[in-house]
C-alpha cells in the first residue's frame, strides 16, 4: 500500500449543472495519453461518490505529489454560462449533496490515512481548483483531526 500523506481536493472544471461521470473524465484524461483517470474519487451532482483510479496507484491529479497522496474531485467548478467575454468564470458550485458527500469521504479518508492532510489544489498550482478555499470550508475538520 501507498504511504499517504495528502488529500487534495480539485473540480471537473465543468459548467454548474452539467453533469459528469468519472467514465467522461476518464476518457478526458485517456485522451491526453494518461494511463487513467487521474483521480481516485469523483462526487458527483447528487452526491454519490464514484470511484476513479484505483487507491493503491499514484494518480495523475497534481504535479510533484501524485506518488503520496489521494485525489478528490468534485463535477462542477465554473459558471453556468461563459462571461461577456467569452470565459469561463471559477465558481463554488458544490450542491448541498456534493458538500454533504465530500464531508463524509473526508472523514473516512481521514480515519484510514491518519496521516493525511486536507489541501486545495490551489495550494500546490497556479489554479483556482477547487474553486473554493479548503481551509475555510474544512477547517473544522482539520482541527478536529488535528491536522
Amino acid at each position: 500500500m501507498r504511504d499517504i500523506n495528502k488529500i487534495i481536493l480539485h473540480c471537473s472544471a465543468t459548467p454548474e449543472g452539467r453533469h459528469v461521470t468519472a467514465d467522461t473524465i476518464r476518457n478526458w484524461h485517456l485522451d491526453r495519453g494518461w494511463s487513467d483517470i487521474g483521480y481516485h474519487y469523483v462526487v458527483y451532482l447528487d452526491g454519490t461518490v464514484a470511484t476513479g483510479r484505483p487507491v493503491e496507484r499514484s494518480g495523475a491529479h497534481t504535479k510533484g505529489l501524485n506518488a503520496h497522496s489521494i485525489g478528490v474531485c468534485y463535477v462542477g467548478g465554473l459558471e453556468a454560462l461563459k462571461n461577456a467575454k467569452g470565459e469561463w468564470v471559477d465558481k463554488d458550485t458544490r450542491t448541498p449533496e456534493q458538500k454533504e458527500a465530500l464531508e463524509c469521504l473526508i472523514n473516512d479518508l481521514f480515519e484510514q490515512y491518519p496521516e493525511a492532510t486536507l489541501h486545495g489544489h490551489n495550494e500546490f498550482a497556479a489554479k483556482a481548483c477547487p474553486s473554493f478555499i479548503v481551509r475555510d470550508e474544512y477547517g473544522y475538520l482539520i482541527d478536529c483531526y488535528g491536522r
